[in-house]
Order: structure tokens, then sequence, then C-alpha cells
């Protein structure tokens, strides 16, 4: 076996080093196009442009937000997907999306495919309009199963954080409801508070507000564990109502195609390791909007991401909904 000479490894590793270093220094010398696929005010545009803000910081280049929405997410992530693999077009949205988008047959696309840069994970809330005579969890369910497929649900469509919501609640409880979508969870949430629809299942970030205001009343968080909410109080679990109910957590953040130059990857890697962890702004945001603060790239973000994708796929796919079987591209049944 030859044998290297120690100063030619002490060089290699050197060159490295080196070669490392230069790749963290990216410094993008345009503007850069983060492509938000929903509408102004839902949870994806609110969250993004915090984050964008705290990254022009250490970035030194302006994040220009831009709103696709359209086809439940699919219309912006296309656009990114299209454009030049340079580094300089971001989306944003749900990781459970991008990971379900092939088997929905909305988009060729997986999550591996893309570097993750994780913000905050979103929790969806069952809430009301303040004028329905729902009280409580337990009232709504009744209704819902003493009137199939008459209970107006507002959600921001096929895909969507809120209709991966009532699909887990409507196979938890064997019950029905008439599903309303809109462009995203700003607009479906604004439905529910004017009474356009009864309910609305998104986010608890797209509802804060109206419940503060009284104009939502929020019956349940939809997962096993209850929610505080600033300037409202406590939200029940729904597990209280259907018992051993869980939802995977679904995180939130920036995607990166992978195609894009890999010195972009090692900053934002770098970036999101030593400074996104202690945003003070990205915390507040969680706060106020009854969020999880939980920033995670790379392997960390992959492996955090692909519960809340394995099973809103498979309840698709039981559902009759789903246009590609889970097990044929890479999610293998829970």
């Amino acid at each position: 076996m030859k044998t290297v000479p120690v100063r030619q490894l002490l060089v290699t590793a050197a060159l490295a080093v080196v070669s490392v270093s230069a790749m963290a220094q990216w410094k993008p010398d345009r503007p850069i196009t983060l492509i938000v696929p929903w509408a102004p005010g839902g949870s994806t545009d609110q969250v993004s442009r915090v984050t964008a803000a705290e990254l022009e910081k250490h970035l030194g280049q302006k994040i220009v937000v831009m709103n696709q929405p359209g086809a439940s997410g699919s219309v912006g992530t296309k656009n990114a997907m299209a454009a030049p693999a340079d580094g300089y077009t971001w989306t944003a949205g749900g990781a459970k999306d991008l990971g379900t988008y092939k088997v929905l047959g909305m988009l060729d696309t997986s999550a591996s495919d893309w570097n993750l840069y994780l913000n905050v994970a979103h929790i969806a809330v069952v809430g009301v309009n303040a004028d329905t005579p729902y009280k409580t969890m337990a009232e709504l369910l009744a209704a819902m199963k003493a009137k199939p497929n008459s209970v107006s649900v507002a959600t921001a469509g096929v895909n969507s954080s809120g209709h991966s919501a009532i699909e887990a609640i409507a196979r938890a409880a064997g019950v029905t409801y008439k599903h309303v979508t809109y462009d995203g969870g700003a607009p479906a949430a604004v439905a529910a508070a004017s009474g356009e629809t009864q309910v609305t299942t998104q986010l608890a970030a797209e509802q804060t507000d109206m419940i503060r205001a009284k104009k939502i009343r929020p019956l349940a968080v939809v997962g096993d564990k209850s929610m505080e909410i600033e300037g409202f109080g406590t939200i029940p679990p729904l597990s209280q109502f259907i018992p051993g109910f869980k939802d995977p957590i679904n995180y939130f953040g920036i995607f990166v195609p992978k195609a894009a130059p890999p010195e972009v990857a090692a900053t934002l890697n770098k970036i999101w390791a030593t400074e996104m962890v202690k945003s003070e702004a990205l915390k507040k945001y969680a706060v106020s909007r009854g969020a999880i603060f939980a920033p995670m790239s790379g392997d960390e973000a992959q492996k955090a991401v692909f519960p809340a994708i394995q099973s809103y796929a498979w309840t698709q796919q039981a559902a009759g909904k789903a246009k590609v079987s889970p097990d044929t591209v890479g999610i293998p049944k829970p």
C-alpha cells in the first residue's frame, strides 16, 4: 500500500479547510427573491417576512418577498423550481406541503430536493364563528355527525395545513364536512370570522387576531397539547375530545433548491446554526402567534419534518385522494 507523506496530508487538509471557509462566505451581489406561494397575511407570509428581515442583516442584501398564491401553494413553488438554480430564488411554506406535492399529483418534487431552513412550527386550531351555537368541540363534532357534509369548514385548499387538520379530525371522529377553499390561511380565517363559513381549521397564527377580537371562538388545538394565546387564555387539545388523537408537528421555513451552488447552502447553514437559533424577532413572533420557535437546517431539519409528511401522505392515500402511492416515492407507511 502506498504511503502518503505527512506533509501532503497536511496540505490537503489545509486546502479543504480553506475551501469550506470560502464556501461559507457567499455574499449575494443582487437582491434575492423569496416566493411565498400563499396569499398575504397568512402564516407563511408572516413568518417569512420576519425571517427575511433577519437574514438581510447577515447577508447584506435585500430579500424581496413575492406572494404567488394558487393551487395550494404549488404555483409559487413550481416557479421557484423553474427559476435559474443560482441561489437567488427561494420559496417558503410548510414542509408537509412541500413533501406531499408528488403524492397529490401537484408537482414532481420532494422535501429531499431542497435545503430546508426551518424557523417555526405552526399549530392548527379549530375555530368557529363567534355567532355559531358551538361552544365546545364536543358540540361541533355532534353537529357534524348529525348533519353530514353540511358544516362548512374554511381552509387554504387541498394540501394546506388547515385541510390536513380537518381531514385528520374527520377520520379520527368519523365525521364529514363541507370544504370551502381559499387562496391562503388568512382569507380562510377571515371567512370564518365574517360568517362566510362556520369553521376554520387553519393555523393559530392566522386566527390569533380574530380570536382576541372575539370574532372567532377557538374550540381545540389540533393535537394532544393545550395552547396559550396571549390576550385570550388556554385552548384545550383535541385529544380531550377524541381520546388518543395526535397530529405530527408541521414545521415551516425557507426552502432553497439543492441544485443551487453549494456555497449558498454553506452560508445559510452557518447563519442558521449561529444566528437564527437566537433570533429575538422570531422568538417574539412565535410567542405572539401560538407557534413554536424551532430554527433547524440540514439533516436535523429533514428528520424533523418527515413525520408530518408521512402522516398526511398516508391520510390522503387512505381517503382515496392520493394520485401517487406514498410508498413508491420514498414515504413508507407508518
